[in-house]
């Protein structure tokens, strides 16, 4: 099982409604949150490190459209379930959308471990892996988007325009990771010791965290910057300005920092869930699960031309960047919504552990069923 299902669930039985270790008074602390601010900007840097153009080209225009039509067919069949339903329960209609910008992402660790340990190779293998990282652009684009034009209409402030604030969310968080990301590319291109290139990733995040912080603080007046697309801007960078062999050890260096704040930040997302609210949720989280999966395979069914019977079973784990996703939104519809967020939460928390523990079962068994998982010498 994936470790972050650990880290979930031992920050349930950490939080204020279990045992009690991490207090709501932690949670909610200034410093607590800008630590948490930090540390979501280092998780970025797992998934700006792959967009490396040159490797993106070779993918082709095929994964391309796959993305597209699977990122899109999940969006749309949770979307269009979710406001049937929540049109007869009078529920808001926009946390459908909501659900439905969450079910495109999902976790391609799950898979990619699965094609490391059994030297998986074939249609499936090499269409899942660059489109996997496609697939996570679309969805914080698609996430973004859909939750600033949510919260800007909710707040009701006039003085600032739509474009303005998607502009704050989205432009400015991408034009501050990649300023300071060039700036490193010119210390890390140069070959350095392990511990100078952790020093230098962990200055220029704390540089990039500290100039976002401000702003959030001094000028916005809000929590309106998301650090994880900060993270992820300012590695994509990096990662397109050094030789592929620089940006493995830069990588390989970051590693063990980039798991802590990745363990941290999870635990952050399981403390203040609630064990009720999560059992009380288990029809939409069944819902979400069973709209999510049939979303993803139909879209990859359509878009692929080849492996189209057995990709959209390797996308189906989705813990990870959803969570992250949930507790943005959480944090945007508490503002205004609370009920809706406890429904978010709850949902979605759930449905990271059932589907995660079901969905690397599944991926699994597709490569096996693809004959692309040769058989294990004796």
């Amino acid at each position: 099982m994936p470790a972050i299902l650990g880290w979930l669930l031992a920050g349930m039985a950490l939080g204020p409604h279990a045992f009690g270790l991490m207090r709501e008074s932690l949670l909610a602390a200034g410093w607590y949150k800008m630590l948490l601010s930090l540390l979501e900007c280092s998780v970025g840097l797992m998934i700006g490190t792959e967009l490396v153009l040159k490797d993106l080209k070779k993918s082709g225009k095929q994964i391309l459209i796959t993305t597209l039509t699977q990122s899109l067919g999940a969006f749309l069949v949770a979307t269009l379930i979710f406001a049937a339903i929540f049109y007869f329960m009078q529920i808001p209609l926009y946390l459908s959308l909501i659900f439905g910008s969450i079910a495109l992402a999902i976790a391609p660790a799950p898979a990619l471990s699965i094609v490391r340990e059994f030297k998986t190779d074939g249609p499936v293998m090499k269409t899942l892996i660059p489109r996997a990282v496609l697939d996570d652009v679309i969805a914080i684009i698609m996430f973004f988007s859909i939750n600033g034009i949510i919260t800007a209409k909710k707040n009701g402030n006039q003085s600032t325009s739509l474009g303005a604030t998607l502009s704050i969310m989205i432009l400015l968080p991408m034009a501050i990771g990649s300023v300071v990301g060039y700036l490193s590319s010119l210390f890390l291109k140069k070959e350095r010791s392990k511990i100078q290139t952790q020093l230098l990733l962990v200055s220029f995040i704390l540089i990039a965290g500290s100039v976002s912080i401000y702003i959030n603080q001094q000028v916005l007046g809000a929590e309106m910057i998301n650090f994880m697309l900060i993270g992820m801007a300012f590695s994509a960078v990096f990662a397109n300005l050094v030789s592929k062999e620089r940006l493995h050890q830069i990588m390989s260096a970051f590693n063990p920092i980039l798991g802590i704040s990745l363990l941290i930040v999870i635990v952050n997302l399981g403390a203040p869930l609630d064990y009720h609210l999560i059992l009380g949720a288990g029809v939409f989280t069944l819902i979400y699960i069973l709209s999510r999966a049939f979303g993803k395979y139909s879209g990859a069914y359509f878009g692929a031309k080849t492996a189209q019977k057995y990709l959209g079973l390797t996308l189906l784990p989705h813990s990870g960047v959803s969570l992250v996703f949930t507790g943005i939104a959480v944090s945007s519809l508490n503002m205004f919504d609370p009920k809706s967020a406890v429904i978010i939460q709850g949902t979605i928390a759930a449905a990271a552990i059932l589907n995660e523990i079901i969905a690397v079962i599944i991926a699994k068994k597709a490569f096996e069923w693809s004959g692309e998982m040769p058989r294990l010498k004796k």
